[in-house]
């Protein structure tokens, strides 16, 4: 799907980048795509499929990486195809981003990269769509830097991303000014991530936590404030997830939340119209 911003942005309301923290084998995968897309379709929510092939920032050299590069690229591009939707998946160095591409739609930029300037015109230049996750240590408004270098090699294609910001060693917080601030700044579509935010990281275990309960109340806000996409890991069994799986929503509990966040939307686009 070469037109994958255009296709997220095809209807009303907002997207959604959404699937498991890493891929952990094909059927997992499958059973995930399925029920987000049995979930956003009747929603009228424009998805894509996001998954990491491999996972290069672990806390400990035990932590699950993944299940081979090539392999887990090749079930990404099957669930896309199968689904008939866009896929999205993390690069780490510039050499990653020509064979990733070779399999998904969308390249994201991983927040501890965003200001590598060798990894943003290396995706650039596939002509995929790319998408920057904000550092957890930048203000909202300089990101409009790491936009600018994929713009200077020819790809307009570029969304930015809301994570978080680091709030002392263990802990993130959004703030919510970045969604408006980053418009203003980037000129592109707004992203805020609702799961990765309300991590607990830098645990004295090496295992990252987080606040799953909340992630409701991250996307309510964030559909609030006009963000144009939201960003969501899930899982069937979070605490069986091999990665991240302190921070993730359960799957049977999408549908009910993107129902909600749809109604949101619809009332604040009321009041606007």
């Amino acid at each position: 799907m070469e037109q994958a911003l255009k296709y997220l942005q095809s209807k009303p309301g907002f997207f959604l980048l959404a699937g498991p923290c890493v891929i952990e084998g094909e059927e997992m995968a499958f059973e995930i795509g399925r029920h987000i897309k049995s979930v956003c379709e009747p929603l009228g929510i424009p998805f894509a499929f996001k998954g990491s092939y491999r996972k290069a920032n672990r806390s400990r050299l035990d932590s699950f990486s993944g299940i081979g590069d090539i392999e887990a690229l090749k079930i990404l591009a099957a669930v896309g195809r199968e689904l008939g939707v866009p896929v999205v998946t993390d690069i780490h160095e510039p050499a990653e981003a020509a064979m990733a591409a070779d399999f998904v739609d969308i390249l994201q930029i991983p927040a501890f990269l965003c200001r590598q300037t060798d990894l943003l015109v290396a995706a650039a230049r596939t002509g995929k769509m790319v998408n920057i996750k904000k550092g957890q240590f930048l203000a909202p408004a300089s990101m409009r830097y790491a936009v600018d270098k994929v713009r200077a090699c020819g790809n307009n294609n570029v969304a930015v991303t809301d994570r978080g910001t680091m709030f002392g060693y263990g802990d993130l917080v959004v703030d919510f000014r970045g969604v408006p601030e980053m418009h203003e700044a980037c000129g592109t579509p707004v992203i805020v991530d609702c799961t990765h935010s309300l991590q607990k990281p830098n645990t004295a275990g090496g295992v990252t936590g987080g606040h799953p309960e909340l992630i409701e109340t991250i996307a309510r806000a964030a559909v609030a404030v006009g963000a144009d996409g939201l960003f969501m890991e899930t899982h069937p069994n979070p605490a069986e997830a091999k990665s991240d799986g302190a921070n993730m929503l359960r799957l049977d509990l999408l549908g009910p939340l993107l129902e909600r966040l749809v109604a949101i939307r619809r009332t604040i686009d009321s009041f606007e119209s």
